[in-house]
């Protein structure tokens, strides 16, 4: 029983570390676009003292969800680190599957200037955009 229990759980351990190898290649991905990473630079070049962006959700809004952003200073312990071109994006531990496969873009038009999520996980939105639901 005892080796039984040892295969499997060998087993286990393999099919796990193939699961995040493949998250963490499709996290890697997750900031795709030049005009989010020149932002983020941006933005951080006024702020010495912080070391990326840390990404997150929270329950908010009439639909469940909405993303969160802020300056972090440190990595913290279960944050997923994704960096591109330098920029350090910190995903919080408990946004990491809601965020898989997401593309952070930075749009910038006559009237506004945000941050855009283009997250594949998205079942519906409420109707100002401000929050979703997986």
């Amino acid at each position: 029983m005892t080796h039984t229990w040892c295969l499997l759980s060998r087993k286990h351990s393999i099919e796990n570390e193939k699961f995040l190898l493949q998250r963490r290649e499709t996290l890697w991905h997750w900031i795709k676009t030049p005009s989010a990473v020149n932002k983020i630079k941006q933005l951080l070049k006024d702020k010495p003292e912080h070391v990326g962006l840390k990404v997150g959700v929270r329950t908010r809004g009439c639909n469940g969800l909405s993303y969160t952003l802020e300056y972090t200073k440190t990595k913290g312990d279960s944050d997923e680190e994704v960096v591109q071109d330098g920029v350090r994006v910190f995903i919080e531990k408990k946004a990491q599957l809601t965020l898989l496969g997401t593309e952070m873009d930075y749009v910038e038009d006559k009237l506004s200037s945000e941050f855009v999520f283009n997250n594949p996980n998205i079942k519906g939105t409420c109707g100002c955009g401000e929050s979703f639901n997986i």
